[in-house]
């Protein structure tokens, strides 16, 4: 993809400096700072069609998960277990769908979005072969948390392309682009896995997914262009060798031959201050321990707690109240899938608006493809003045759908609020995630698997008890204490966010600026001591 300058019509000569990190974990390289430079070099739909092949990519973790759903029932029965071990196989997924992001956002956001997407996908097809051809649960339970890890850390790298490409000021508008794929898959899949389990058996399940797999990357790795800032800058120096697409390889044989050397000495610059480490989720821990993000996180944590308890629940009490098949259990998804979508292309515009209402009333200026500095503006309260209200018709529909259901009325009235559970939670969850890289822009795949670990990490413990607590209490009790929890915990923890969220983001930017200080004191000083004892050491030889 050969990138090009996109105009902007109306923007002034200049703009705000470059965003510096609000909670500093990694410091931000190569993002723009003059008005003339662009925040990315692409074009509109350039990064739309780049966000949302990232989306695409991202779109084999849900689907992985979502398209076993149906199969829970034949499986436990071929594999001689009861329900509550094969809800396990959904518990394991769900904790290395958290961990596995921790290591590759860390990756990914050091050296590059390309060599992290070969390397999950190179996992994700060992597993899916040794998925189709295992035959005991506990190899079928290894193999799920091997198949979690390889698809998962797409997620954390989608969020981070949106990120490497758009400002914050349109960051709402890409959320259907960048979430589209995410939210296909979970009513899309259980109709494939149904379809697949009823009719072909469950083994081509992971069939389907090796197919699928090899046909959308092959495609994307030689097309899709390497975008980590710290890599590329705005998309304007060329990439190094491991992270070349097919259109960056043939435009850097143009720049050679046209002897333009200046975007080559950049490269190399950038390359001498990057070292090859480890991944290691530290970085992501250190998110985590912040009061901003940590609030962010555990809210969205409670939140999808209480969606996958009852996505994990859904195929054995739809069948204990109806005695649907696998097939018919798969489009009761649909309901939910369709509420999803629909959130997904709305909300955005909403925190758009919610943005430019917030900057017009306090004279912040929003320019297109410049990147403003949001460390005085109310960012957390412009994003969850659109969460809270969708947030609170969530936990209702929760409880009406519980309610619903034990009642044994028409089926349709429990697939209505399934509906409006998924408007709600995919609104909650894309919302607060866009607050999560408006607050930390340097380190977009980090914040991003700091994010799915802790929702992982809770939703596991949900289905891991969701299904003995139905059967202990009923699904209409369950699924009002599931709610519960999550309003009486979240909601006051929002509204302090919407408080104090710009004070908290001041204080941990003048900690790291003392911080940076010192260390530069420390090393002035020893670099002073050091040229000392060099002339020292002349004068006695002397």
């Amino acid at each position: 993809m050969v990138a090009k300058h996109e105009k902007e019509p109306g923007a002034s000569s200049t703009a705000p400096d470059a965003e510096p990190p609000a909670e500093k974990v990694v410091p931000v390289e190569n993002d723009a700072a003059s008005s003339d430079v662009p925040y990315s070099i692409y074009t509109t739909n350039q990064k739309r069609l780049m966000v949302l092949a990232g989306s695409l990519a991202a779109f084999f973790s849900p689907l992985s998960a979502n398209i076993y759903m149906p199969a829970l029932n034949t499986l436990a029965k071929d594999l001689h277990v009861s329900n509550t071990l094969i809800g396990f196989t959904v518990t394991s997924y769900l904790i290395f769908q958290g961990l596995a992001p921790t290591f590759v956002g860390a990756f990914a956001d050091a050296q590059g979005r390309r060599p992290a997407y070969i390397g999950c996908i190179i996992i994700y097809l060992c597993a899916n072969i040794g998925l189709a051809l295992q035959r005991n649960y506990a190899a079928l339970l290894i193999l799920r948390c091997l198949q979690s890890s390889g698809s998962s850390g797409t997620v954390a790298l989608s969020n981070a392309v949106t990120a490497d490409l758009v400002t914050s000021a349109e960051r709402g508008a890409y959320i259907g682009y960048a979430s589209v794929a995410a939210i296909l898959a979970p009513s899309l899949a259980p109709v494939l896995g149904g379809l697949l389990a009823q009719y072909a058996g469950w083994p081509w399940i992971f069939w389907f997914l090796v197919i699928f797999a090899v046909a959308f990357f092959v495609p994307f790795f030689v097309w899709f262009p390497e975008t980590c800032r710290r890599i590329v800058g705005n998309g304007s120096i060329p990439p190094p060798r491991l992270n070349h697409s097919l259109p960056t390889w043939l435009a850097e044989r143009r720049l050679k031959a046209a002897g333009q050397h200046e975007a080559f000495a950049e490269r190399d610059a950038l390359a001498a201050k990057r070292r090859l480490q480890f991944p290691s989720p530290v970085d992501t821990l250190k998110i985590i321990c912040t009061r901003l993000a940590g609030t962010v996180l555990v809210t969205n944590g409670l939140l999808f707690s209480c969606y996958y308890a009852v996505n994990a629940s859904l195929p054995s009490q739809f069948e204990a109240a109806y005695g649907l098949n696998d097939v018919q259990i798969s489009l009761i998804y649909l309901p939910l899938g369709v509420g999803s979508l629909l959130s997904a292309f709305t909300i955005g515009k909403l925190i758009d608006w919610n943005y430019r209402r917030h900057a017009a009333r306090l004279g912040f200026p929003v320019q297109r493809n410049r990147q403003a500095d949001l460390s005085g503006f109310p960012i957390e309260r412009a994003r969850l003045e659109i969460a809270l209200p969708l947030l609170a018709f969530g936990a209702a529909s929760i409880v009406v759908y519980g309610w619903l259901l034990e009642a044994r009325v028409s089926i349709a009235g429990p697939c209505v609020m399934l509906f409006g559970l998924g408007y709600a939670v995919v609104a909650g969850f894309n919302t607060m995630a866009v607050l999560m890289i408006d607050v930390y822009p340097g380190a977009p795949a980090t914040a991003t698997a700091a994010n799915n670990l802790v929702r992982c990490w809770m939703g596991a413990g949900a289905t891991a008890f969701v299904i003995p607590l139905t059967e202990k209490i009923g699904v209409g009790w369950t699924c009002t204490l599931f709610s519960g929890v999550w309003v009486v915990f979240s909601f006051p923890m929002l509204i302090m966010l919407m408080r104090r969220g710009p004070r908290w983001r001041e204080e941990t930017r003048d900690r790291e600026e003392r911080r940076r200080k010192a260390k530069e004191g420390v090393g002035s000083g020893e670099k002073e001591a050091g040229a000392r004892e060099e002339v020292v050491g002349k004068e006695m030889k002397v």
